[in-house]
């Protein structure tokens, strides 16, 4: 049997960075301090956590998982779950396969110095360009002037890595 060296669980565990950013997310969203997330503000903490706007299905269907009984609207702990949920079942190679297929504007399967400086000039338009050529350099890990998948997932698993621990 042939495997690719990824874990096809269906959930993975979420770390108390995660955790902390989930209450934050919460806080930061509950601006009046309410005790709950109005339908608006579960949809800003939806973009703020995965960066997309829910759908209305989805966020009907987070209201109706996260009310409690006579509460307007969700309040943490509820919330809490839900994203929990939410982020455990996400796929952290489909991300980076999305990442990478967004950057590969020519669809070679690979990405040339130009795809990438491209890509971060629409992301990152104020990012100097000796960053984004150091950043080609770090992850072009052969040196032949194009980054593969696999160099691409390296680095993006590094950062995110890198990321839930430092906060």
């Amino acid at each position: 049997m042939l495997t690719t060296g990824r874990s096809f669980r269906n959930e993975r565990q979420i770390n108390d960075a995660e955790r902390k950013k989930i209450e934050l997310v919460f806080h930061q969203c509950d601006v009046d301090k309410k005790g709950y997330m109005s339908r608006e503000d579960l949809k800003i903490a939806v973009v703020m956590l995965f960066g997309y706007k829910p759908s209305k299905s989805e966020t009907n269907i987070l209201m109706e998982n996260g009310t409690i009984r006579d509460c307007k609207g969700v309040p943490l702990e509820p919330f809490a779950t839900l994203m929990r949920r939410k982020m455990s079942a996400e796929d952290p190679y489909e991300k980076a396969r999305q990442i990478f297929s967004a950057f590969d504007v020519h669809c070679r399967g690979f990405l040339k110095l130009d795809d990438f400086k491209s890509a971060f000039k629409r992301v990152a338009p104020r990012l100097q360009e000796r960053t984004v050529l150091e950043a080609f350099r770090h992850a072009d890990q052969d040196s032949d002037g194009h980054i593969s998948f696999k160099d691409f997932e390296n680095i993006i698993s590094y950062g995110l890595a890198n990321t839930c621990t430092s906060t």
